[in-house]
């Protein structure tokens, strides 16, 4: 009921209620909202327990395109175009084959280039004082 309601709106709502109506009157208050919101509650369960009785089987059946609306609410149309022009291909202009990669890999796990020579041992590391190597031609 109050999804889009966080902790900080709430905690604002008291504060203002505070305010407004003073440390006297606000358990009271706070006791009448929650009959209120309970009453609701319990009107609209008593409808829907009623509309179940009266229509029996023939209710689950109008209940589902109501289903399948309440399903649109979370609609991207951006997802669904993609979705529907792509088919699901996760690699749809073929670049991992370009560049080498048969396919989506891992995180973490570097991409295959085809290079099937001897693995390259690392640089050795600097001594100190000793100046890092400078390619011109990079700068």
């Amino acid at each position: 009921m109050f999804e889009s309601v966080g902790w900080g709106e709430i905690l604002v709502l008291i504060v203002a209620g505070l305010f407004i109506l003073g440390p006297e009157r606000l358990p009271d208050a706070a006791a009448w909202l929650a009959r209120s919101v309970r009453k609701v509650r319990d009107f609209a369960t008593g409808a829907r327990q009623q509309l179940r009785d009266e229509m029996g089987p023939e209710f689950d059946e109008f209940r589902k395109p109501l289903e399948d609306l309440r399903g649109l609410r979370n609609f991207d149309p951006r997802r669904a175009v993609t979705q529907h022009l792509f088919d699901g291909d996760h690699d749809p202009l073929g670049l991992n084959e370009i560049n080498g990669n048969g396919g989506p890999k891992p995180n973490g796990y570097p991409a295959s280039n085809g290079y099937t020579g001897p693995t390259p041992q690392p640089a050795e590391p600097l001594k100190p004082g000793e100046k890092p190597p400078v390619d011109p031609d990079a700068t």
